[in-house]
């Protein structure tokens, strides 16, 4: 019997225990809730006080010339080529004689494995003007890429000879396709 009355109980006390448990977490939850109202309402007046200054904005906008550049100086350096530091006036130089800014990096790389193997002390990393012992020397690097490129622009370019396959004909005459096959594959390289 005693069994009984102690299942009766347990049935009487657990809808209780159930209430009392359901009160105090509504209260708990209550609280939570007003708590984080009281934080978010701080909060609000403050940010609005704590707005970042335009100073610090950090400008999303790229321009075409920078990445070209930057495009120029990754190829010089995963090549180890000493025209990394003129990858601005390689750029520069083709801007202003309107040639393919891809062009003197790209016969470079054909005519000297950008310079590595240049004549020494010529500055020449682009073939120009070598034949058997005759070298054409330059003062220095951004010279030659000046020269190159503007020679390139009204030697060539004002001729109708504008691809590597069109310049090849009167730059490399002799070579029968591999020339101008290489130097559009590094212009390609350089995309």
């Amino acid at each position: 019997m005693k069994k009984i009355i102690l299942s009766a109980s347990f049935f009487v006390m657990t809808p209780m225990l159930l209430f009392i448990t359901i009160i105090y977490y509504l209260y708990l939850s209550y609280n939570q809730t007003r708590q984080f109202r009281t934080f978010n309402n701080s909060v609000r007046s403050v940010a609005f006080a704590a707005l970042p200054s335009l100073e610090n904005v950090v400008m999303d906008r790229i321009e075409e010339k920078d990445a070209k550049v930057e495009l120029v100086r990754l190829f010089f350096t995963k090549y180890d080529s000493p025209l990394e530091p003129f990858s601005q006036d390689i750029v520069d130089a083709a801007n202003s004689y309107d040639i393919d800014f891809r062009l003197l990096p790209a016969i470079a790389m054909q005519e000297s494995n950008l310079c590595k193997k240049a004549p020494i002390g010529s500055y020449n990393c682009w073939g120009f003007g070598i034949y058997g012992k005759k070298v054409t020397r330059f003062e220095n690097y951004k010279e030659a890429i000046y020269t190159v490129t503007k020679t390139l622009s009204k030697k060539y370019k004002e001729n109708g000879l504008e691809t590597p396959e069109e310049i090849m004909t009167k730059y490399t005459p002799s070579n029968k396709g591999g020339w101008a096959y290489s130097v559009n594959y590094f212009m390609n390289s350089l995309k």
